[in-house]
Order: C-alpha cells, then structure tokens, then sequence
C-alpha cells in the first residue's frame, strides 16, 4: 500500500529536534510498519491515498495549520479512519518546526487515540508519544523558566555595570580633582615603581593619584649588581637632583647606588654603577609618544614620555622617596 506508506513517512519526516530522534526510530516508525502492512482499509467508508497525500503535501511545504485542516475534513467525511487521522494531527501539533506546536492539542489526539481506539495499530505508539510529550513539556518549561532566570540576571547585570560605569566616573573625576590639587601644591612623596607590572605610580599620603606606564633597562629581571649589566635597581631610594636638559628631554636623577648596593658591588668585586633616571625620550624620537613602553629600552634606567616627564618633575621634588619592586 504504497500512498499509505508515503503520506506517514512524510507525515514524521525530518522531525529534526535530537530529543525526539530515538522516538521517531522506536516508535513512529513501527507504527509506519503497522499502516503498510495491509490494503484492508480500501473500502466505502475509509479514504484512498489521495486524501491523505493533501495534508501531508501541506505538511511537507510548512503549511500546518492548512495540513490539519486537511486532516479535520478526513475526519468529518470518514469517520472510519480516525485513528489515524488523530495520530498524523497529534504528530502535526507536536511537530519541532512547527512554529505554532501546540503539545496539549497533540495530546488530546494521542489520548482520544487511545481511549477511543484500543484495537488500532497506532496505539502502542501514540502511548509512546503521550510520555514522550509530557517529558518535552516539562524540559520546555525547565527551559524556559532558565532562560528567564538568565535574562533576569542580564538584565541585573546591565543594571551594576551601569552603576560601575557611574561610579567609576565619579572616581576618575575625584582622581582628577585631587591630581589637580597635588599639582597645585606640590605633594607627591613617594614614587612607586612596579617593575614586572610596568608601571610607575605618584602617591600623595600614601594614594596614588597617577599612573604611568613604562620601559626600564634591557635587561629587567633582578636587581642592578654592577656597571653595564643593563638591570634597573631594586630597593629604596630618593629623587637628589634633576636635569631639564637632558638628553632624554628631561631627567630625575635616583639616588644608586644605596649602601646595600654597594656592598653587593664589593662582594662581587666589581662597579655597582650609577647614573640611574627617570627620563623621557631620547631627543629627536619624541613623536613615538607611548609606543616606547612596548620595549625595555633603557640602560637601566625608568622611561616615560616626554609629556609624562614633565609632569612629575612637577609633582615630586628633590627628596621624594623613590621605591623601585621587582
């Protein structure tokens, strides 16, 4: 019965949601077995294959609500053939690529099915699919009520970073202020300066009121132990003088070698050195602006830009304690 075989084959084609998959193989596909295994139903009262080939045409081009309006007139003119109708409509409801699936309609076929048809071929499936449905049901809803939960706390989200946003505004223009101040009056007492970070910070009792990023000597890792070694020292020092001809712009000149440096010196029998800076660019390459803190380029000294020199030579006095971290 080959129009049989056909209208249910396209009436479970491509069902396409991997939840489903094993379903269709375990029981829609039996249930496609039991309809073709017979001719018995060409009689007065049940329809031919072409009654059944319109609304699974319909079907097959995405015309659902059309296909079970099909089905609706197969049911009314042959009263016979219901159980099937009911288990291709039940499938049509249920369908995944249905944008209008409707799972308490498709299981109202399916329960008709077999409350009303306890003999028919498509009951044992129909049962399958009623389990099979509820559990869908309930993972939609599960998933749904997640989706919600997420977009809740998107939305939650959105909210704090805006309030980050804000805030981080009213601190950027706090941090203005009080650099505007320092500049004013002079306050910077302290240099920090973070090697493996890069970075050399301005503190004013103890705050940082600036940042500044930086190249040190081409050789950076461990402290400074001898002349020509490339190294940045390490330790505690002060600004003792400064420079504004320098040939790196502008320099403050870092109170190295400290005793402890010195003492390292001798034991290696060696020069600890000296001439250590905070400088800007060498003169002539200024257009390079922050592009010099993409290398350590110094012979161990600490680089900023030209810009940035001027700037703490302003805020931090001869005096100014110095901190150099590994």
């Amino acid at each position: 019965m080959k129009t049989g075989k056909a209208s249910a084959q396209v009436a479970v084609k491509q069902w396409g949601m991997a939840g489903f998959r094993s379903v269709i193989f375990a029981c829609v596909m039996p249930a496609i077995m039991l309809i073709t295994s017979g001719c018995a139903h060409y009689n007065a009262g049940y329809p031919s294959g072409a009654d059944f080939k319109e609304a699974n045409d319909l079907f097959r081009r995405g015309s659902y609500e059309a296909s079970l309006d099909s089905y609706r007139r197969i049911l009314a003119k042959y009263p016979a053939a219901a159980d099937r109708v009911l288990f291709e409509m039940g499938i049509v409801h249920s369908y995944p690529g249905n944008e209008r699936k409707d799972y308490r309609k498709s299981l109202e076929c399916f329960e008709k099915l077999v409350k009303d048809y306890p003999a028919s071929d498509y009951r044992r499936s129909s049962q399958t699919m009623i389990f099979t449905i509820h559990n869908s049901a309930l993972k939609d809803e599960t998933i749904a009520a997640g989706q919600a939960r997420i977009e809740e706390l998107r939305q939650k989200l959105k909210e704090r970073e805006a309030d980050i946003a804000e805030l981080r505004k009213h601190m950027e223009g706090l941090q203005r202020r009080v650099f505007e101040y320092v500049l004013l009056n002079g306050l910077v007492d302290r240099i920090v300066i973070e090697k493996s970070a890069r970075k050399l910070m301005l503190l004013a009792r103890g705050e940082v009121i600036k940042t500044y990023r930086i190249a040190l000597g081409g050789n950076p890792v461990g402290p400074k132990e001898m002349e020509g070694d490339n190294k940045t020292p390490e330790g505690i020092y002060e600004i003792d003088s400064r420079n504004k001809n320098s040939y790196f712009h502008r320099s403050l000149h870092i109170s190295y070698p400290n005793d402890k440096d010195k003492k390292r010196a001798k034991e290696l029998g060696v020069s600890p050195g000296g001439d250590i800076m905070i400088h800007g660019i060498r003169k002539g390459l200024s257009w390079v602006g922050d592009a010099h803190a993409g290398v350590d380029w110094t012979k161990g000294c600490i680089a900023v830009t030209d810009d940035e020199i001027e700037e703490i030579d302003k805020l931090a006095p001869d005096g100014t304690i110095v901190e150099i971290r590994p």
